[in-house]
């Protein structure tokens, strides 16, 4: 449904990460007037490289910044897992023809500045949507059939409807639920490498994942094979608390000892390190309480291991927006659609992560089974089992809706 003889509603998104400004902009396209409330002082982004999912790609083309991001994408020609031990293949998946047609779009990698870039320019050509930049939320406080936004600065923005999309850390979670962050102890390392300090054989157009014991190793190349995104993992050998420091090449190295020669290379390529304490959270019942919601990191932070944190604040975005427009505009009740639709789905993928962290780190003979689980399947039976993440589609995002 649209609105047409009703008074234009509107709606505060806290954060101006992907996920915030993918939500203000499906929002936008349902002739809701948005507010975007940003902490930093500019709205940007910075990181390295993440992945795109079919998924992903449906989403951004709902919310018309698909064709941006794939001029700034680079489309892969498979994801593969290596063992790191002996580096031999464990199982490679074709992200070619066949995958495009069975999923209706690519498999690519890009900058998270490049994706934060591509959806920006379609919100900025959006006059419904405003940026106030430097704004730090510290309360909300419902009023009738509005909500109230309150800054450092005591300066009060009311809405019909407030979104916390501010990241894994959320604010606006801590104000609707506050419940503890569930630690990992497995650290996440973070560096870009320029082509010409990436060794020659492992230029690779794809995610190659090389799983080692209780560490793993990524890497992909970006912005047209110009740089090559390195990710690594490891289990802490110290009590870890979730956050974000910079990191130094001898701790990486002190993790990877024993490993293949040809992985254990790509270690001493970075000039410098982002050093990230991984952390998710485990399933709550609701992500909203009246006119105010959560999405993205805010609503189910993850851990890296399916590659979507990304992808599913996308979706969420796009869910978001359909839930709206069905409703007519009723936010209590789209925020009811959207946490039904989403939550089931977000925290499978969720908990399908921390299974496959565990998949990735085995050793002994633990490794052997893991390596054995592939063997003999074809890339049909691969694609058959990757379908309820991958086959996601934005027009049939509200499918199986119950009525309350």
């Amino acid at each position: 449904m649209t609105q047409n003889n009703k008074a234009r509603q509107s709606a505060i998104v806290v954060g101006g990460g992907i996920g915030g400004l993918a939500a203000a902009q499906a929002l936008a396209q349902q002739n809701i007037e948005v507010l975007l409330l940003e902490q930093a002082k500019e709205i940007g982004e910075i990181g390295a490289g993440i992945q795109l999912g079919p998924n992903a790609f449906t989403a951004l083309d709902a919310l018309g910044a698909g064709e941006a991001a794939r001029n700034r994408a680079v489309y892969t020609d498979s994801l593969t897992m290596m063992d790191a031990v002996d580096g031999k293949q464990i199982v490679r998946l074709e992200t070619g023809e066949a995958f495009r047609k069975r999923f209706r779009n690519p498999y690519a990698v890009i900058h998270r500045v490049d994706i934060h870039q591509s959806i920006l320019e379609a919100v900025q050509g959006n006059p419904l949507i405003k940026f106030k930049t430097d704004t730090q939320i510290v309360r909300l406080e419902p009023e009738g059939k509005r909500v109230t936004v309150l800054d450092q600065d005591g300066n009060r923005y009311t809405a019909d409807a407030a979104i916390g999309a501010d990241g894994g850390k959320s604010l606006v979670r801590a104000l609707l639920i506050d419940d503890p962050p569930r630690i990992t102890g497995h650290v996440v390392y973070r560096a870009v490498v320029d082509v010409e300090n990436m060794p020659k054989e492992l230029q690779i157009n794809a995610p190659v994942l090389w799983a080692g014991p209780h560490c793993h190793l990524v890497h992909y190349p970006l912005r047209g094979g110009r740089q090559y995104n390195l990710v690594v993992t490891f289990h802490s050998r110290q009590q870890e608390s979730w956050g974000v420091t910079d990191g130094s090449k001898e701790e990486v190295v002190s993790y990877f000892r024993g490993i293949h020669p040809l992985p254990f290379s790509m270690l001493h390529r970075p000039t410098s390190w982002r050093r990230w304490a991984t952390a998710d959270r485990d399933a709550v019942p609701h992500w909203s309480f009246d006119r105010v919601t959560l999405l993205g990191d805010a609503a189910h932070p993850t851990t890296q291991y399916l590659a979507q944190g990304a992808c599913q604040a996308l979706e969420d975005a796009v869910t978001l927006g359909m839930a709206v427009g069905e409703t007519d505009g009723d936010f209590v009740e789209a925020f009811k659609i959207y946490e039904q639709m989403r939550i089931p789905r977000a925290m499978r993928m969720v908990y399908s992560a921390r299974e496959i962290g565990r998949l990735y780190h085995a050793k002994g003979v633990d490794r052997l089974i893991r390596n054995s689980l592939w063997v003999g399947r074809t890339q049909e039976q691969l694609y058959d089992s990757i379908s309820w993440l991958y086959g996601w589609r934005a027009e049939d995002c509200l499918k199986g809706m119950r009525s309350s």
